[in-house]
């Protein structure tokens, strides 16, 4: 079965938040497939972070609707949150506490049983099982990537949530994570949602993209079918194309009729 013919395992539906006179998302709606990878894409300040802050239920929307798991997420989270992790190179865990501790403390936190063994898998299984006594504060920041993923994926989740998975990776190591991240969907048949400004990144791991201009989502579509609507090479033409207002940015980009560029 096609990704775009399973069940939503997300459906957001006129999501809206504001900050003040500042719009950080403006009626976007959008689902995202079971056992798919769908990527979040946009400029900085375009309302990317905000999306996944409220979805992983840490902000409030002003306005709309989110479903995950077949649940409200604004009224029954806590039913839904031991099946999501999330990932990101920019929240730190504890810098005093060392990589075994953090691990644990978040395997205890989702309740998980065995914890130890647990806690040595997952370190095995993203290679940073000689980092384990060391202070997390004392990595580096390719090395807190790996941790921090390591983290993310100690509960086995049906719903993955990241931002920039590879982030601060050498190539090579960016490679594996991608590998490994593929390996884990079909091993498990779990959803990823992802932010990536690594455009190659996108087009290896994703079903379907979302675009995000200015807080709505501008286009949509999966990365092949992106790049042909744009007559591109590839997704990161596309990217350029719908962020300095070339083609239409509504799900029909070309090469004629150049958008002007807001002042």
């Amino acid at each position: 079965m096609s990704p775009s013919a399973r069940p939503p395992i997300i459906t957001v539906d006129n999501l809206a938040k504001r900050f003040g006179d500042v719009t950080a998302v403006e009626s976007i709606g959008f689902s995202v497939a079971e056992g798919s990878t769908t990527a979040l894409l946009g400029s900085n300040g375009a309302g990317k972070t905000t999306t996944l802050s409220i979805l992983l239920g840490l902000l409030l929307p002003d306005e709309g609707t989110v479903t995950m798991f077949g649940e409200d997420m604004l009224r029954h989270r806590y039913r839904v949150l031991p099946w999501m992790n999330f990932s990101s190179p920019y929240v730190e865990l504890p810098r005093r506490l060392s990589v075994a501790e953090n691990l644990t403390v978040y395997a205890h936190l989702y309740g998980l049983d065995r914890v130890g063994e647990r806690v040595r898998a997952v370190a095995r299984d993203l290679d940073v099982e000689s980092l384990l006594k060391r202070p997390t504060g004392d990595l580096s920041s390719g090395q807190r990537t790996r941790v921090a993923l390591a983290k993310a994926l100690l509960n086995e989740p049906r719903l993955l949530l990241m931002d920039e998975p590879t982030a601060s990776l050498d190539p090579d190591t960016a490679d594996w994570v991608r590998g490994f991240l593929e390996a884990y969907r079909q091993r498990t048949g779990a959803t990823i949602l992802l932010a990536s400004h690594n455009m190659a990144e996108v087009e290896r791991l994703c079903d379907q993209v979302l675009i995000m201009r200015a807080g709505a989502i501008v286009d949509r579509g999966p990365p092949a079918d992106l790049i042909a609507r744009y007559g591109r090479r590839n997704l990161e033409e596309v990217f350029l194309d719908i962020a300095r207002y070339r083609g239409n940015g509504d799900g029909g980009g070309t090469d004629q009729g150049v958008l002007p560029v807001p002042q």
